[in-house]
């Protein structure tokens, strides 16, 4: 993590440094501001108080017209459903003179991530029981209406756009072909034969999704386990969910998948039951594990698919030879894509 003071922060220009004391005048109202690099577009801003303690909050950067969505989310999509306490609050955005960038300041929660690896019950049983909560609550609101209007649709033309898109982006790239050594032309070769096969699912995927999808709902859409956090409160630890940049609309599956696949599958099936509890006390019923697995497999490979437009698009146009290191690394997660729930569980539902 790097720490720098605040008149020699790479990440903004003057005048989002001057939204921020407009914003936080608590902040800068100590001796010092120091930020703290989190990633390459979050940090850490806060006061150096003379006990070591001191206020802080998380500055995000984000194209204006994403900072836009969040702001509907947090401060009305989300309070319409009554889970305005589900993710932190927004302090505010400031937006650069160029409108190239903004800048959302949100409180900062002082939180750990769920630990996916080595999970403790009680905190995973509470971020299913949110993540239930969010989706039986998000069906059929008022604010669904308005969320469709705004965001995307992670259901099947989700799953239809990126295949299309991702057989483009490598079948453009037989203009390059000269250029390609032996195994990189493999690489693009077996992710074009396996997208082809995924294009010719499309007719059945769509109808199983139909059959079986549930109804649309406001997700989240990027539920790993580093997006639910842990809390500290007066009253103990709580479960936020941080992070709704790819907030979407669509069934449960794409959600429930991205959770799932970030666990040992060990853990999976009692994780599953426990949402299966969550959103029983709504009246909805969960199709059985085999047709889960579908649903989720759909959903996975559509994010899989997702992640080839950008590396082919940046060979053709760039000629970055990282690029070639992803896609093999996107055909390794083709190869090793396992179901969700263990076969032998799936044969007993």
């Amino acid at each position: 993590m790097q720490s720098v003071p605040h008149n020699a922060w790479p990440f903004c220009p003057d005048e989002v440094c001057s939204g921020l004391r407009e914003l936080c005048p608590n902040i800068f109202a100590v001796a010092g501001v120091h930020a703290d690099r989190l990633n390459a577009k979050v940090f850490r801003v806060r006061g150096s108080a003379m006990d070591g303690g001191g206020p802080s909050v998380i500055v995000k950067r984000l194209a204006p017209s994403i900072a836009q969505r969040n702001e509907r989310i947090i401060r009305r999509w989300l309070p319409g459903i009554g889970l305005s306490d589900i993710a932190p609050a927004l302090v505010g955005t400031i937006v650069d003179q160029s409108r190239s960038w903004a800048w959302q300041v949100y409180e900062d929660l002082g939180a750990t991530v769920l630990d996916a690896r080595n999970p403790d019950t009680g905190i995973v049983a509470a971020a299913v029981g949110l993540i239930g909560q969010l989706h039986t609550r998000g069906a059929g609101a008022t604010p669904l209406t308005e969320c469709r209007q705004h965001l995307d649709d992670l259901g099947m033309p989700y799953f239809v756009s990126n295949i299309g898109d991702a057989i483009a982006g490598l079948e453009s790239l037989s203009a390059l072909e000269g250029t390609f050594t032996k195994a990189r032309q493999m690489v693009r070769e077996r992710l074009l034969e396996r997208l082809q096969v995924l294009r010719e699912s499309i007719p059945f995927r769509s109808e199983f999704m139909r059959e079986h999808g549930g109804p649309y709902t406001l997700l989240h859409g990027d539920l790993w386990n580093i997006n639910a956090v842990v809390a500290p409160t007066e009253h103990g630890s709580r479960v936020r969910l941080i992070d709704w940049d790819r907030a979407g609309v669509g069934p449960i599956a794409y959600d429930l998948s991205t959770f799932l696949y970030r666990f040992p599958q060990s853990e999976r099936t009692w994780i599953l039951e426990r949402y299966r509890d969550a959103v029983c006390r709504a009246g909805w019923r969960l199709p059985n594990m085999a047709d889960l697995n579908v649903l989720f497999e759909t959903a996975e490979c559509a994010r899989y698919a997702n992640r080839i437009i950008w590396p082919a698009a940046a060979l053709l146009t760039e000629s970055d030879e990282s690029a070639h290191d992803e896609l093999a690394q996107i055909l390794g997660w083709f190869e090793a894509l396992e179901p969700v729930l263990s076969t032998e569980e799936t044969r007993t539902a």
